[in-house]
């Protein structure tokens, strides 16, 4: 046992939120680069050469610069497995965002210095808030001139309600940025712009040193103590258990594209971050060192490898040890399976992996037996907890162009229905019937036409539909049949569930009103 805790207390599995355009492709990088991952941190920016961001694998994402689906990176640092999700940052994300987060045991929240907290992270912010997990907080860019780190971190409380605590501090910003002064370790780095690579460090005995004033300009030397002053009459206590629960976030300084105090904030990150936590089941906690596998099914990817149409379902280890060929119950099949040749990652690289413990994401060939939320046991049957599944807020009548290629069309759709990229529907009482599909974000319309025409050879039509709400109806029986011959805009899912579709919320108000006992629910997941 004292074998199997080691492994599993040396896992560290988080992931990074962020707005677009923050860095957090380039903060997956060199978090990458430290961990001897890659050679060579590559760059969104040089989107005509041949090097691509690690992270992001899919041909849209070399091709615009973004991540659109989530990506599984690992690395080993210093004695500790590490374990990166790396989730999209873009405007219009999909739900594939929010349930890796389901995956995660911490998340790092990337910020602007320039744009502080914007709409996207608060969204994820939200999940990872209702989830109870400690953020951490890194406030990039801070080589380019920014906001003042006291206003940043006002903005984070009050728009994000957490209260944070600085472990490192900036000496000046933009053009005057000389460094980060550690206030755990007393020492401050050096920042280089000719070379950031080339960090000087100085151990100091605190803000005070008198050897302070033959290193920093008189004029930001004094500035910085008065900020170091502030911060320790008036910011807030370090508490780890307060960094446990989500309620206080440790905040970094830094600049991620000239790699500067990413190590900084890695060190302090792998001190702090949780090991692998518990996770509810329908039979209680299960805890993460019991000796039996288990894990769930949080995200399903088709054609990571085009050349041989593969599709990857990625199971996160909840508890114990996988070893390969070991036999497992699939919990709502009840069946048992034998998991002969799962996968490790790096993006889209992966390799064969013969163990692996609670903490560690793992990808499963999938011939189409997995659904998201699916439990894998060892021994026992319990189901873990409801994978979280969101209203579409964006509507699109689908259709093939052109008939022949009907069939690859329908594979294509449903496969990436199932992979929840999008949410299928069919039109209810409605001749001749029409396939619908919702998604979260707008750009996912986009992603899916790419998809299927590269993937699938199948063109579509997507003609765009006025509704902006969905909400899975149940209730009264008597109600409902009433509801179901009266109520325009209804759909099926593809679990057979009736969705009424809505333009806006005065509708969807006014139609709860004239059914007082029936159910109109934002969340559409339920276990088969």
């Amino acid at each position: 046992m004292s074998k199997l805790s080691n492994e599993i207390l040396s896992r560290k599995t988080f992931a990074i939120i962020s707005h677009p355009d923050a860095g957090k492709t380039t903060l997956t990088e060199k978090l990458l680069y430290f961990g001897g991952a890659i050679r060579e941190a590559g760059t969104v920016k040089g989107r005509k050469n041949s090097r691509h961001a690690t992270s992001d694998w899919m041909e849209i994402e070399k091709q615009r610069g973004i991540s659109v689906t989530s990506s599984v990176m690992e690395f080993l640092y210093e004695g500790h497995q590490v374990n990166i999700l790396d989730t999209p940052g873009h405007e219009d994300f999909s739900e594939d965002t929010y349930r890796t987060l389901t995956a995660a045991d911490s998340a790092t929240m990337l910020i602007d210095s320039a744009k502080g907290v914007e709409a996207q992270t608060k969204k994820l912010f939200k999940v990872c808030k209702m989830r109870g997990i400690p953020i951490f907080t890194f406030i990039n860019k801070l080589d380019r001139q920014g906001r003042d780190p006291f206003d940043l971190m006002e903005e984070i409380e009050e728009l994000l309600g957490i209260r944070s605590y600085p472990m490192n501090w900036p000496i000046g910003m933009g053009q005057d940025f000389q460094g980060i002064y550690d206030r755990h370790n007393k020492k401050i780095e050096f920042f280089n712009p000719e070379d950031p690579s080339q960090v000087e460090v100085k151990e100091v005995s605190g803000p005070e040193d008198p050897v302070l004033a033959d290193l920093i300009d008189s004029q930001l030397l004094e500035q910085f103590r008065e900020e170091m002053e502030l911060l320790d009459v008036a910011g807030d206590p370090f508490e780890q258990e307060k960094i446990k629960t989500g309620e206080l976030t440790p905040v970094f300084f830094g600049s991620a594209i000239s790699n500067f105090g990413v190590q900084n904030f890695l060190e302090h990150f792998l001190t702090m971050a949780p090991a692998p936590v518990g996770r509810h089941s329908d039979k209680g906690l299960v805890d993460p060192v019991n000796k039996h596998f288990s894990g769930f099914i949080f995200k399903i990817q088709a054609n990571m490898n085009p050349n041989h149409r593969d599709r990857i379902a990625f199971l996160r280890i909840t508890s114990g040890k996988y070893e390969r060929g070991m036999t497992v119950n699939h919990v709502r099949l009840n069946k048992s399976l034998r998991l002969a040749q799962p996968t490790q990652f790096l993006a889209q690289d992966r390799s064969i992996v013969e163990e692996a413990y609670a903490g560690d994401i793992i990808g499963l060939f999938d011939p189409g037996t997995f659904r998201i939320g699916d439990t894998l046991v060892e021994k026992d049957s319990f189901s873990f907890e409801e994978m979280p599944h969101f209203s579409p807020e964006h509507f699109a009548a689908i259709s093939v162009k052109d008939a022949m290629k009907h069939k690859s069309f329908e594979k294509g759709i449903h496969q990436l229905t199932e992979e929840g990229a999008v949410q299928l529907f069919q039109t209810y009482n409605k001749i001749p019937e029409q396939q619908i599909v919702g998604v979260v974000g707008v750009l996912q319309f986009e992603v899916l036409e790419y998809r299927l025409k590269n993937e699938y050879k199948s063109e579509i039509r997507l003609d765009r539909l006025p509704f902006s709400i969905a909400r899975w109806v149940d209730g009264d029986e008597k109600e409902l049949e009433v509801f179901k011959k009266k109520q325009r805009n209804l759909a099926l899912d593809r679990d057979q569930r009736i969705v009424a579709l809505f333009e806006n919320e005065f509708q969807m108000n006014t139609t709860r009103d004239k059914y007082p006992n029936l159910v109109f629910s934002e969340n559409s997941y339920m276990k088969q």
